[in-house]
């Protein structure tokens, strides 16, 4: 049976699968509807979503500016981390959900509305994402999930029932349908169609925002990033917030092909999944911060923090940001991150990013007069180096007198 709902709120981008569920829930909750349309940095004129909503009678309709808010309080946190799920993803759709989900349950709570709904899939990792975040700022909501509710189990399916019902579809030049895809101001993914084959090779025209690294320019072009506790807050020496940072960095990665990733990934439901994405600016940033951290930051808290980060990046990619375990790798990382301040020179060229330089002029651990192949007046002891070895090797001597090697 059914469940009675008076007030649903839905996660709604005016794309093909929110506009088919508007028209679902109307149908088979007989219940009103709010949309929500999160300004994320999708890059897609967000009034026909509004203007979509209207046509099917929805009253109530949300579209909000989160730039800022995404990438201060979610993207900027996890590039703290060095985040990337198993070691190539950059986590672009992961860390959206929560920041939604938030919204979701806020909208819910200032609309009377008893439920929230979401065009995730059965098959997914986003229907995690939604409901556990959401199940975390209000364990009480109901969440309605369509797809593991309705018939229209294809993308084929879909196509028709919007055609049924007067909806637009977007498709390829060729006529098929079109990938499955996200977006936001870290990235863009592409799932489904010909990609579905993990041996296929994606179409030139998929990619939206990156030039092809053959295309790009000949010429290399220099850039320098600015930290302060971590975070990227200056451009060739001009202040920038988290949203203009990233739009800048998006902007310089796609015109030199910076950022293209094609990958089999483990989805938390046990399957594997084949996408593509584009980070043009996550890429570059995520290696300017490595190098920052390469001058400020201690031996050991480097370390630990690489042995943490698979863990952090798993919790993301599974829809833990409100758990307590991730607040509390989150505060280490925070705090680890005062120190992680400086200057980092960076050459983009055809699909590449590389370091040039960095230097941090109050928090560098980098020290020249030790490290020199010059004479170093003193500076270190090579001599107490026999000692250091002796010792480390003792437990190996022992064990090799025991034939043990």
């Amino acid at each position: 049976m059914v469940k009675k709902i008076k007030k649903a709120v839905l996660a709604y981008s005016g794309g093909l699968d929110t506009s088919i569920i508007l028209k679902w829930l109307h149908d088979q909750y007989d219940c009103d509807v709010v949309t929500f349309t999160a300004d994320i940095g999708q890059g897609e004129e967000l009034e026909p979503a509004r203007a979509k909503a209207k046509t099917l009678g929805v009253q109530e309709i949300y579209i909000e500016d989160l730039r800022e808010e995404f990438v201060r309080d979610y993207v900027f946190p996890m590039f703290r981390a060095n985040a990337l799920y198993e070691g190539e993803y950059l986590l672009g759709t992961s860390i959206a959900r929560p920041l939604i989900a938030k919204h979701l349950v806020r909208i819910a709570e200032e609309t009377g509305a008893d439920a929230i709904s979401h065009g995730a899939t059965g098959k997914g990792n986003d229907q995690v994402r939604f409901e556990l975040n959401a199940y975390a700022l209000n364990p009480q909501i109901h969440v309605i999930a369509p797809w593991r509710e309705w018939d229209l189990t294809s993308r084929e399916r879909l196509v028709a029932y919007a055609r049924q019902h007067g909806i637009p579809v977007e498709t390829r030049k060729d006529g098929g349908a079109d990938y499955s895809m996200d977006a936001n101001m870290l990235h863009i993914s592409y799932e489904g169609g010909e990609l579905e084959d993990p041996w296929n090779r994606p179409h030139e025209e998929m990619w939206r925002w990156t030039a092809s690294p053959q295309d790009a320019p000949d010429q290399p072009e220099e850039i320098e990033l600015e930290f302060r506790c971590g975070d990227a807050t200056g451009l060739n020496g001009q202040s920038l917030s988290p949203a203009q940072m990233l739009t800048a960095l998006n902007a310089l990665g796609s015109k030199h092909g910076v950022g293209r990733i094609d990958l089999v990934e483990n989805r938390y439901v046990g399957m594997k999944n084949r996408g593509c994405y584009e980070t043009p600016g996550g890429t570059i940033l995520l290696k300017a911060h490595r190098a920052i951290e390469s001058i400020t930051l201690d031996r050991e808290v480097a370390h630990l923090k690489d042995e943490l980060m698979p863990r952090y990046a798993s919790l993301i990619y599974n829809g833990y940001w409100f758990a307590p375990e991730r607040k509390l790798l989150q505060g280490m990382i925070d705090d680890s991150q005062r120190p992680v301040n400086g200057v980092v020179r960076l050459q983009l060229f055809k699909g590449s990013v590389s370091v040039t330089g960095r230097r941090s002029e109050s928090d560098s651990l980098f020290d020249e007069s030790i490290v020199t192949f010059e004479e170093d007046h003193g500076a270190y002891q090579q001599a107490d180096a026999d000692g250091f070895i002796k010792l480390n090797a003792l437990r190996l001597r022992i064990a090799g007198r025991k034939g043990r090697v």
